[in-house]
């Protein structure tokens, strides 16, 4: 079991890149994998969580070549070759590791495919709920049996067969469920459309219709027809804005601070933390520098000043689950209060991160109010050092760090292997921060450095 140990900063003067986006990467290694073709992509994530989708697909018969490599990590550039929609029943069962996306949109391939296969992942994963997408898959016609320990949870067994199209309303707001109905969308016979509650992040219909899949957006309907197969294209991965959220707050809550972030995703359904910092009184600016199969990609500017308190809205929630443990540090560190309701989907992710984000600032000196959906943090407090369990949520983990940097005293972060689910390269970014190093150290000059 690793840990980190941070101090305080009093500066923070930096330019960087961020690893390819997790959400896009995980989609990409399927659309791809189902093209009808060979195709180019690049800024993969090689995160443990991408990874094991990119040996999922690896599993059901397609092939890819590593062209680059991030080292100790895995690939950031291969060719994939597209199956033509069609798998191939894999020898064993498939493991999702500590992915909740990977195995919510591997289970919607997998409905309308004519073998039965597993999916199984680690134990956090195999305790979040997988209800949600097995009553639309069941409605088109797959038949999924849910082996876990607890109703509704993994390992699920998919059984795939002929898919009928629905109109499926989803009672929560989720990509994942959303994205899940839509491949499996492909396999069906007509017309297969989501109607959402709220709006949430749109990377599975951009790519779709980036590789030529027809499918149309009309307000809260998303709608896609089956017998398409995407054609094969090259594709450029953004990087990911919920990893530079972390440096992002800390920059922003850092009077004095510069911070210049490059070549990162800046999808409108992506962008919502930027608001609120901005709400908290943040100076961001940010603008789009290329468009790549659908996906703005471009560069924030973070110059930091003091914070406020704000309360997050009821249609932000979707778009900012990975980002409330880092808002709710920036929270703690604002003067004011925040407040964060309507988020009980924080509470089967990784961990409790409800729980664990009170607990957690508390023990560092904020002073919390816990609620059922959400939290009210009373900022201002000075935090100090503490000794704090990432209970192997790599987003905890990242979020404490963060708040170690403002900390008087030494704070360690335990458990933290977990941020290779999501950020490879988080702890050497993390150490030119402390060590007050900017883009002209050779880290960051080498590697993560902007145009």
């Amino acid at each position: 079991m690793s840990s980190i140990k941070i101090k305080s900063i009093s500066s923070l003067r930096a330019e960087l890149s961020v690893p390819g986006d997790k959400s896009i990467s995980h989609r990409v290694a399927m659309i791809a994998g189902l093209s009808s073709g060979s195709c180019e992509v690049r800024n993969f994530l090689p995160s443990e969580d991408c990874l094991n989708t990119l040996g999922a697909m690896r599993a059901l018969g397609v092939t890819y070549d590593v062209m680059e490599e991030m080292v100790g990590f895995g690939p950031t550039a291969l060719r994939i070759d597209g199956q033509s929609g069609r798998l191939t029943a894999p020898h064993g069962a498939i493991d999702c590791g500590n992915s909740g996306t990977g195995m919510r949109l591997l289970a919607g391939l997998l409905a309308g495919q004519d073998f039965t296969s597993e999916l199984i992942g680690d134990a956090s994963l195999s305790g979040r709920p997988m209800g949600r997408i097995i009553k639309p898959l069941s409605e088109m016609g797959a038949q999924i049996e849910a082996l876990g320990g607890r109703e509704g949870c993994a390992p699920l067994r998919i059984t795939g067969s002929r898919l009928r199209p629905v109109s499926y309303e989803m009672p929560m707001a989720s990509a994942q469920v959303k994205s899940a109905v839509l491949l499996a969308g492909l396999f069906a016979e007509g017309k297969t459309t989501v109607i959402q509650p709220a709006v949430t992040r749109d990377h599975t219909e951009r790519m779709l219709n980036a590789f030529n899949v027809r499918v149309v957006t009309e307000g809260n309907h998303v709608s896609t027809w089956g017998g398409q197969v995407p054609e094969a294209r090259d594709f450029l991965v953004p990087g990911d804005i919920s990893s530079a959220a972390f440096w992002i707050v800390a920059a922003a809550a850092l009077p004095g601070s510069l911070l210049r972030v490059c070549n990162v995703g800046l999808n409108p359904t992506r962008t919502a933390i930027l608001n609120v910092l901005m709400r908290m009184g943040a100076h961001i600016s940010d603008s789009v520098q290329t468009r790549d199969a659908g996906e703005p990609i471009g560069h924030i500017e973070v110059r930091g000043q003091k914070l406020h308190g704000t309360e997050i809205f009821i249609d932000e929630v979707p778009n900012l689950i990975d980002e409330v443990p880092v808002l709710a540090v920036a929270g703690a560190l604002a003067g004011g209060r925040m407040v964060i309701r309507n988020a009980a989907e924080l509470r089967v992710k990784e961990t409790d991160r409800i729980a664990v984000v009170a607990k957690n600032l508390r023990l560092m000196g904020a002073t919390v109010t816990e609620f059922d959906d959400g939290m009210e943090i009373e900022g201002g407090a000075k935090l100090h050092g503490a000794s704090l369990e990432s209970h192997g949520d790599h987003r905890i983990a990242m979020a404490f760090a963060i708040a170690g940097l403002f900390a008087r005293g030494e704070t360690v972060i335990h458990d933290t292997d977990c941020v290779k689910t999501s950020y490879p390269g988080f702890a050497q970014h993390l150490d030119a921060v402390l060590h007050g190093r900017t883009a002209a150290a050779d880290y960051l000059l080498a590697t993560m450095s902007c145009p």
